[in-house]
């Protein structure tokens, strides 16, 4: 298990937390990434969003791609106003 894919939803809080720490915003994209896809899959729209926001503005800041693509979930479920 490596801090970009954890596997674990303790796991990924702890490299969530850790990745704010050292302020590493592709880290951050990533990881917030794999947080909406965990809420989206398990029916969590509203929390599946709010990764995805999140992933987008560290994608972003970052400068790395991703941020279409949850750009484009958020806008599926009316949350890109």
């Amino acid at each position: 298990m490596t801090p970009r894919s954890p596997d674990s939803d303790a796991a990924l809080d702890a490299a969530l937390l850790a990745a704010h720490e050292i302020g590493d915003p592709a880290a951050l994209a990533g990881l917030y990434g794999r947080a909406a896809d965990r809420a989206h899959a398990a029916g969590n729209i509203d929390a599946g969003c709010f990764f995805d926001t999140q992933a987008m503005v560290f994608a972003l800041v970052a400068g790395i791609g991703g941020a279409d693509r949850h750009h484009a979930r958020l806008k599926r479920h009316g949350r890109d106003r």
